[in-house]
This record gives C-alpha cells, structure tokens and sequence, in this order.
C-alpha cells in the first residue's frame, strides 16, 4: 500500500466512523464554523478539566464534506490532553502544514492528521479541511 492510497484510508475512516462526533452534555466552550464556500458546518464543544488547562474532551456535531468531517475528528483526537497552549500549537502547525513550510519534525506532532498535507495542492480543499481547525482557533480567542 502506497503513501497516498494510505491517507485516503485514514481519511476515510475518520469520516466514515468519526470517534468525536456527538453532542456533549455541559461543555466548556461552544463554537460554530462554517465554511460558506462549500457549506460545511460544524459546532465544536470542548470540555476542560477541573483545573480549565486541560482538554478533558472535544466532539463536534455538524454536515459537511468528507475533508472538513475527517479534519475535525483528526483534531479532536489531537487535542483531549493538551492545554489551550499545546493545542493552539497543532493548530498552527496544521495551518503551516496547508502553506507548505512545516518541517518534519513537526509533522509528527500532527499524528494523523498529517494525512492531510496533500490538500495544500487542492485550493478548493483547503477551507475544508482547516473548518475545525480555524474554529478551535477561534474558539480560543485567536483571530
């Protein structure tokens, strides 16, 4: 099995059976994103742990592309465990993955979502796939 014909299964299955898609009773931080060019969207919910550093949980709700469902999943994944700090860091690893000036090193950090680093080569992708990552942004204060 090839690189790519790999991602594609990783993609897929994280759109097919998203592990973090479902309501969350009683979260933290709520935001809504939407991707008006395609239409996709999603409502992120993360909930802190007692201390309000910690990501104790992330879900989404919402319909979109398999891309921005895949994307979003990946993230949630990512982010149970990191404090705002660390997530926002994947996040912004994530955004210089889509530009191209990611290094290596930092790609690992990324895990599976790193199966979207082809997507920068699909312009009317990209918004797709950074829909859960420009709303965690956001949800966390950063513009």
């Amino acid at each position: 099995m090839d690189t790519k014909e790999l991602y594609r299964e990783i993609l897929n299955e994280h759109n097919i059976n998203p592990v973090h898609k479902s309501e969350m009773t009683s979260p933290s931080l709520t935001c809504n994103g939407v991707n008006p060019s395609c239409g996709d969207e999603i409502t992120l919910n993360i909930k802190f742990d007692e201390s309000g550093e910690k990501v104790a949980d992330a879900s989404f709700t919402g319909s979109g592309c398999a891309i921005s469902q895949a994307s979003v999943d990946m993230m949630a994944e990512l982010i149970i465990g990191k404090s705002k700090e660390e997530a926002l860091k994947l996040a912004e690893i994530f955004d210089r993955m889509i530009k191209g000036t990611v290094t290596d090193e930092e790609l690992e950090n990324l895990d599976e979502a790193a199966a979207l680093q082809d997507i920068s080569h699909m312009p009317a992708r990209v918004k797709c796939a950074m829909l859960g990552w420009r709303t965690l942004k956001e949800m966390l204060g950063v513009k």
